[in-house]
């Protein structure tokens, strides 16, 4: 009776594991997008001119990807200030 008694459990606690595992993934993929809208809306409270041009897109994106110094870069390079850049592209990754 004990082999009958643990199969159900067992298997109840690798649905919960599998259940978790995808819920945890489900949850992952939106929270990127959002560390770049993190890093867009750091710079356009600096800009005080509505919405971020381009460049701010396009070096919130290299953040979010890893490349750090290229969004910095690129934001300063446009007139953000190097504050700012450093920190919209530490919320980007």
């Amino acid at each position: 009776m004990r082999t009958s008694t643990r199969t159900p459990a067992r298997l109840a606690g690798a649905l919960a594991a599998l259940a978790l595992a995808l819920g945890g993934a489900g949850l992952a993929a939106p929270a990127a997008h959002a560390d770049e809208r993190a890093c867009i809306n750091q710079v356009e409270r600096e800009l005080r001119g509505g919405e971020a041009p381009d460049y701010v897109r396009t070096a919130c994106s290299a953040g979010l990807g890893g490349d750090h110094d290229l969004c910095v870069s690129g934001l300063t390079k446009g007139g953000v200030t190097n504050g700012t850049a450093v920190s919209a592209c530490r919320v980007a990754p």
